[in-house]
This record gives structure tokens, C-alpha cells and sequence, in this order.
């Protein structure tokens, strides 16, 4: 499966909706996602996972990269 998440790439700082950064990552579940990006130390906001559509519909961005750890 593939999740979105949405994090501020400083876990010290207030967060900001204009820091907010995305990225995508192939994961079983959500609890996955977090241990996988649990080294980087991001404050992660919000986790979701994808549907077929809402990935087809993301995959048009010329942004969009899956990460897998």
C-alpha cells in the first residue's frame, strides 16, 4: 500500500502549514510508516493511506515519488 504523509521536517519547531512537506511511502500499515520514518525525526502531522484513485490521482504530479525503506 501506499500513504501519504504529511510532516514538518523540523520535530523541534511549532508547526506551520506552510512548512508542511509531503512525501509518499510504500508500508503494510500505518504503525509500519511511522517505525519506518521514526529515524528521521519528523514531526509527522497526519498519515493516510491511498486509494486507487486518489493514488492515480497523485501519481500525475510530476512530484510524486514513492520511498521504500
Amino acid at each position: 500500500m501506499i500513504f501519504k504523509v504529511l510532516y514538518q521536517p523540523n520535530y523541534d519547531e511549532m508547526p506551520v502549514r506552510e512548512k508542511t512537506e509531503t512525501l509518499f511511502i510504500e508500508a503494510e500499515t500505518e504503525q509500519d510508516v511511522r517505525k519506518k520514518l521514526a529515524e528521521d525525526h519528523l514531526n509527522i502531522e497526519y498519515v493516510q493511506r491511498l486509494s486507487d484513485a486518489h493514488l492515480e490521482y497523485e501519481q500525475k504530479s510530476e512530484d510524486f515519488k514513492v520511498e521504500k525503506r
